[in-house]
């Protein structure tokens, strides 16, 4: 496939314009022409790049890519190392971000949610058809012991669980992976038994026991993993490409 037609795909297929984001998503760096050879993982490090260039891949394909609202714009340090080697090899670089959070099928939030057995119900920012946190509920309420242990065991990485003097049962839920902690309190505030991200504020706490809901930090990578395999997948099929995921794990 010509590398015009795979950006025309993605495009098409994750919707970039509907949501403003903190960074370019859709192709970041250009390499082949043709592609033919996918690696797709979490966020584009020199380790994930080493990884493609092993496995001969023109294409990378994240959910974290390069250039931030308000990093340093210069090209240098580990920014230049990582993009010497995508140029030196002739790797495109794909990424997108809150595009591959929101999508509801292949999503970050819609995996998570297929993974943890959580019905999805709708979005949390009520009347947005983009919101990027999501509500839902499980088949059966549950303590936050138990829950805190199934999403430790689902993710293999040791979950924090913040509950509430209440203890109450869990429910319904409220979640956005990655970075998502600051929509607790709209969580909170719709009166949703539990809230996950991937990672924890020093408010968050505070949140959790004074507006009675459980919260759980199950680590920002960790959380982030099922999107761009997902993605990568359903690519393989539709276009019979070769796509191989590649996890470099994170502890955070």
């Amino acid at each position: 496939m010509l590398r015009r037609e795979f950006v025309q795909y993605l495009q098409a297929l994750l919707k970039p314009e509907q949501i403003k984001d903190f960074c370019p998503n859709g192709l970041q760096v250009q390499g082949a022409e043709e592609v033919t050879n996918i690696v797709t993982g979490v966020t584009a490090t020199e380790a994930l790049i080493d990884e493609a260039i092993a496995l001969k891949a023109d294409t990378i394909l994240v959910h974290h890519g390069y250039f931030w609202k308000g990093e340093n714009q210069t090209i240098t340090g580990m920014k230049y190392q990582r993009v010497k080697k995508l140029l030196d090899h002739n790797i495109n670089l794909f990424a997108y971000h809150l595009p591959l959070d929101i999508h509801p099928e292949l999503g970050n939030n819609a995996q998570l949610a297929k993974l943890l057995g959580i019905k999805v119900t709708g979005p949390l920012e009520l009347g947005n058809p983009v919101s990027v946190p999501i509500q839902g509920e499980l088949p059966f309420g549950i303590d936050g012991v138990s829950f805190n242990e199934m999403i430790s065991k689902k993710l293999n990485r040791q979950c924090l669980h913040i509950a509430p003097p209440s203890n109450k049962p869990i429910k319904t839920m409220a979640w956005c992976t990655g970075g998502g902690q600051g929509y607790i309190e709209l969580a909170a505030e719709q009166g949703i038994d539990a809230f996950i991200s991937g990672e924890a504020s020093e408010q968050t706490t505070h949140i959790a026991r004074e507006m009675d809901i459980h919260f759980f930090a199950a680590g920002h990578h960790a959380t982030e993993r099922y999107g761009a395999k997902a993605l990568g997948e359903f690519v393989a099929r539709d276009l019979g490409l070769n796509v191989d995921f590649v996890d470099i794990d994170n502890p955070v």
